[in-house]
């Protein structure tokens, strides 16, 4: 069964989700969660990707590069799986503190970008 795959939209994707999770990687490397503390690198990583996404869906039309850069490199470096499992151990201010951080993140890079 041949489905037909759209390789140049795969490979864009593939691309960026490597690189935003290296970065992802790299934040967290560099800034770890103590035992029972805030995760501020988590977090961090949440709202600055959101900001960058309000930015990018308001400026960027082509859809190649919309593609490297939202799908691939900010789903790749955001990472709301991770926060959910953080609220077990830093508790609903912090689920609240990512939700309120992301939203206004996006909204705030949305109108940057008008």
């Amino acid at each position: 069964m041949d489905l037909d795959v759209d390789r140049a939209a795969l490979a864009t994707v593939s691309a960026g989700g490597a690189l935003g999770a290296l970065a992802r990687y790299g934040i967290a490397t560099a800034w770890p969660t103590a035992p029972h503390g805030f995760p501020w690198s988590t977090w961090l990583v949440n709202v600055t990707g959101c900001f960058l996404i309000g930015v990018l869906y308001t400026r960027v039309q082509r859809r190649l590069p919309r593609l490297f850069l939202g799908a691939g490199l900010l789903g790749g470096y955001t990472t709301f799986s991770t926060a959910i499992v953080e609220v077990s151990h830093a508790g609903l201010a912090y689920l609240a503190a990512t939700v309120a951080g992301a939203v206004a993140a996006v909204a705030a890079g949305s109108a940057l970008a008008r």
